[in-house]
């Protein structure tokens, strides 16, 4: 296939079978939901995509589309079973597309530093705004007390300080030469790992909004899924740090700037 390609021969399932071969490898510590679901229909859908003659830029707007609605609604819809599927469906659905952009961008011959730059944007903008939007609307509902409002608080500085590091471990990394976040060791990704690490996974968090109108039970697993970010977030900078150390120095913006 060449460089900007925007068709393909074939129906859907070729693409799919193209698009199998394209794919680039999980991440050794993906968690489950991630691996062996989102990523699933992720593919689905950028096939569909890319018979559908969308950019990868266009299916990075249907993802914030579905995402940021689902937002809306924790901010602006009293909590109920109801709200807590409608919640769900859009955020899985933005998550997915979130998944297909790459794989889209794979079949057209490659992305660019824009589409990264746009997606990257998007994902921080999304994981800040859905706690703050969780604790808008339990404080605009007056659902629980207002102790538990620095849940979702926590919960966002969590969830940025996590996808700042995340980000910029894998770019110190890029100008050391060394390899990526997804290739960080050689071997098959581990399913065990994948598993233990499911209480990060985003998708687990979408997940956990069916029960939104349980409010109690909502509250239970809403702050073990934040306990468990934080815990997480605390051993992985302990490690990059460890592993930035053991970088070779580069120059920073500062240096680099002079006459």
């Amino acid at each position: 296939m060449s460089k900007g390609a925007t068709t393909v021969d074939g129906g859907y399932r070729e693409v799919l079978t193209r698009l199998a071969g394209a794919q680039k490898a999980a991440a050794r510590g993906a968690p489950a939901y991630s691996r062996f679901v989102n990523r699933r229909l992720g593919r689905y859908l950028a096939a569909w995509a890319f018979r559908a003659g969308l950019t990868p830029d266009a299916v990075t707007g249907i993802s914030a589309v579905f995402t940021f609605a689902g937002i809306a609604v924790l901010a602006l819809v009293p909590p109920t079973l109801g709200s807590g599927i409608l919640v769900t469906f859009c955020l899985l659905t933005g998550y997915a597309f979130d998944s297909a952009d790459g794989q889209v961008a794979r079949l057209r011959g490659g992305g660019s530093p824009a589409g990264e730059w746009l997606d990257h944007m998007v994902d921080a903008l999304k994981v800040v705004t859905m706690p703050l939007a969780l604790m808008v609307g339990f404080y605009r509902f007056d659902v629980v007390d207002h102790v538990w409002l620095l849940v979702p608080a926590g919960f966002a500085i969590v969830s940025a300080v996590l996808f700042f590091g995340m980000i910029l471990t894998e770019q110190l990394r890029r100008q050391a030469g060394t390899a990526s976040v997804a290739q960080d060791r050689p071997g098959r990704p581990s399913w065990v790992r994948s598993v233990l690490v499911v209480p990060t996974d985003y998708g687990v968090l979408c997940l956990s909004f069916l029960v939104l109108g349980l409010t109690d039970v909502f509250v239970v697993i809403y702050t073990l899924l934040f306990l468990a970010t934080t815990g997480f977030l605390v051993l992985a900078s302990a490690k990059w740090f460890g592993e930035m150390r053991g970088l070779r120095p580069v120059r920073s913006v500062s240096d680099k700037a002079g006459p």
